[in-house]
């Protein structure tokens, strides 16, 4: 439900901030909580004790953005998890119409796109990383991908429970906690959404790395970076990738490239080759 979605953000990010974070002494005595107190926050916010409790219980269903606003400051919340914290509030309070299932449309120009990117390996991702569609070369860049179904081909499950996924990324922790964090985006804007939570389930009782990255609720949208893999087939390859949103934001593509003349592209040439036989 909504009210819990805010109380459990609410509640993860208050435990992150240490009281001297925030000019607070440490006081003496055993601390029951890891980090601020309620009442050491509700000072913070300017807000009554009983009125943050019943915040973080989820039976206050209407704060208001002059809260919402000190609560995010009192605890440090970058740009993307204070747009989060209002997301959740918005819908606690029905500020947002209610929303219609994701699109999942994979349009002809899309696929025509996704082909005329080769050898750039290329997916067209849901707002969940299911695989919607690819070309040879995106599913080919995932080594050991094209082994699943493609009902069970997402790039996140493929992170946390393919036995090939821990060597292939360069830096796998890193990887893995920007795939969940930006998975926590979607609850800003659907905090209902079945989709999520069925992949949460999974994946939750499948790798304890992905529950205890779930469990930070850490909130980070996907955009553009530098990637190294260690690819089995073409050997180590550093790629630059973009994410290109569609439509209502449902839907992303995701493009991995190289620089023409450059030994990852050349990477690249290879392993379109690689596909090509293994079609």
């Amino acid at each position: 439900m909504s009210s819990t979605a805010l109380a459990a953000f609410l509640r993860a990010r208050r435990a992150r901030i240490r009281p001297d974070d925030v000019g607070l002494p440490v006081g003496v005595g055993l601390r029951r909580t890891p980090g601020l107190r309620r009442e050491e926050l509700a000072a913070l916010a300017g807000v009554s004790v009983d009125y943050y409790i019943r915040l973080e219980q989820g039976k206050e269903t209407n704060p208001s953005s002059a809260v919402l606003g000190a609560l995010a400051s009192a605890l440090q919340l970058d740009d993307e998890a204070r747009a989060h914290l209002f997301g959740l509030a918005d819908h606690v309070a029905r500020r947002r119409p209610v929303h219609h299932p994701p699109d999942r449309t994979v349009t002809a120009s899309m696929r025509l796109l996704l082909e005329n990117l080769r050898p750039c390996p290329a997916l067209v991702l849901s707002r969940t990383s299911d695989v919607l569609a690819a070309n040879a070369e995106g599913l080919a860049l995932y080594h050991g991908f094209a082994e699943w179904p493609p009902a069970r081909r997402n790039t996140i499950r493929y992170m946390f429970r393919h036995r090939d996924a821990p060597a292939l990324f360069d830096d796998w922790r890193s990887s893995a906690a920007g795939a969940v964090a930006d998975l926590r985006t979607v609850l800003a804007s659907d905090p209902d959404a079945p989709d999520v939570t069925a992949l949460v389930e999974e994946l939750s009782a499948a790798s304890p790395e992905f529950a205890a990255l779930w469990e930070r609720h850490d909130v980070r949208r996907k955009i553009g970076a530098q990637k190294v893999l260690h690819h089995p087939t073409v050997g180590t390859i550093s790629l630059t990738w973009e994410v290109l949103r569609t439509g209502d934001g449902s839907t992303r593509i995701i493009v991995h490239q190289a620089a023409q003349g450059t030994p990852d592209h050349d990477a690249l040439s290879l392993l379109a080759i690689a596909a090509d036989a293994a079609r």
